[in-house]
């Protein structure tokens, strides 16, 4: 296991064929990083990414990175996993994240049988601040090979609460994708179901709502309306369950599925492309992309009672965006949205502020990448006022690189209300 060497300054990005805004901040990464996931630490920000090398036999490995950003400094990349059985998707990728006292979690995926889509998910912990990592097993509690990923957290007490898509039940003749969860901490707990149809690989995400845990992801209804919904803890306990609570939807511990707005989307196939959710206090955000109607659109919806209900989505971006969409809220009365439109032959790396009452900021560029799934997932953190985001940088002759760069807040100025 490699150890953390001094501080690496960040590089402010040089040779690029187009203005990008903001402070670039390159993160100390191999050329062909990809996978990228940012996350807001205690006073710090925690970038993740996968690299592939070339082991002695001539193989393919990958390898788990992570780096901190601290007074625009990175430490030196620090190897959690690696090997030649990660299962490395431009949509489905790790996380590290930070609990309480600074203990460190983190999750990639790994194959466990021979079909393209058998894979588990791995937990490791770290106690020394990411020098030395120590397995957890396996997140889901079942051995079966099938897909498990698409992974969320939020913190609880000492721990974390992860949320994720199981397919489990998919060997069943008939049988679906579904959303579970368990409190990890110096263990895993025993697995919930939460919903037991849901869309096969859309991302999820987790935030702490009014106090409480709460999951948005892409659902599944008999007859293939795959819109968003939201399920919320409805207990105030925190970490951990008792050992006469019984799995199932719904009950004492969980709401059901809740829609957060009926766009009627009809879709045969999963469109990879999950929603975003961010939350202070009662308010929430929740981003994401839907083509109902063959008419594809980014949109945000706000929720001032801690999720039970949402107001009129807001469509920020109707002319035939890529989606892959992020959210923060912006520390006032609204949020920031990132997501990938599409301009010319490139996508676009895009913010815009939203807030409660209709106000919308100018669409801002933020820089251009290829429209391919090596685009990846933007990925969008703010810490005070400034936003930090992550990117994949590819679609030119200099390969691919990761990207971050450092936006202030005050750049997205809130104009006039607009209806959506």
């Amino acid at each position: 296991m490699a150890e953390k060497d001094s501080a690496v300054p960040a590089a402010e990005t040089s040779e690029v064929p187009y203005a990008m805004v903001g402070r670039g901040l390159d993160p100390p990464a191999a050329a062909s990083a990809f996978a990228p996931n940012l996350e807001l630490g205690d006073q710090k920000l925690i970038l993740s990414w996968l690299e592939k090398s070339r082991a002695e036999d001539g193989s393919i490995e990958n390898r788990l990175q992570f780096s901190t950003l601290q007074s625009r400094e990175w430490s030196a990349p620090v190897t959690i996993a690696e090997g030649p059985n990660f299962f490395a998707n431009w949509a489905d990728f790790p996380k590290v994240i930070e609990a309480a006292e600074g203990t460190l979690f983190a999750h990639w995926l790994a194959k466990t049988a021979e079909d393209t889509y058998a894979y588990s998910v791995n937990l490791a912990r770290s106690d020394d601040g990411g020098i030395t990592w120590n397995s957890l097993g396996i997140l889901n509690d079942d051995s079966t090979p099938t897909e498990h990923g698409f992974v969320s957290y939020v913190r609880e007490r000492t721990g974390i609460r992860a949320f994720w898509l199981d397919g489990r039940a998919t060997l069943q003749k008939g049988g679906s994708m579904s959303l579970r969860t368990a409190y990890v901490n110096e263990t895993v707990e025993r697995s919930e179901l939460l919903d037991d149809k849901v869309c096969d690989c859309c991302s999820t995400d987790a935030a702490i709502v009014a106090g409480r845990p709460a999951v948005v992801f892409r659902d599944r209804s008999a007859n293939e309306i795959r819109d968003i919904s939201i399920i919320r803890s409805v207990t105030s306990r925190l970490g951990g369950r008792s050992d006469s609570e019984s799995e199932g939807t719904g009950g004492s511990e969980w709401s059901d599925s809740t829609p957060v707005s009926a766009d009627g989307w009809e879709i045969a196939g999963c469109p990879v492309n999950g929603p975003e959710m961010a939350a202070h206090g009662d308010l929430t955000a929740v981003a994401w992309f839907t083509a109902s109607g063959d008419q594809p659109q980014v949109a945000v919806t706000f929720s001032s009672n801690g999720g039970v209900d949402f107001g009129a989505p807001l469509v920020i971006d109707a002319a035939g965006p890529l989606g892959r969409v992020d959210v923060v809220m912006d520390g006032a009365d609204g949020a920031v949205v990132s997501w990938l439109a599409t301009g010319d032959d490139k996508a676009e790396v895009s913010l815009q502020r939203v807030s409660v009452d209709g106000r919308v900021s100018t669409p801002l560029v933020v820089a251009r990448t290829s429209a391919s799934r090596a685009a990846g997932v933007p990925r969008l953190v703010r810490f005070g006022e400034l936003l930090y985001i992550a990117w994949v940088e590819t679609g030119n002759a200099a390969g691919s690189r990761l990207r971050v760069r450092e936006i202030e807040l005050s750049s997205l100025t809130l104009g006039e209300p607009r209806s959506s």
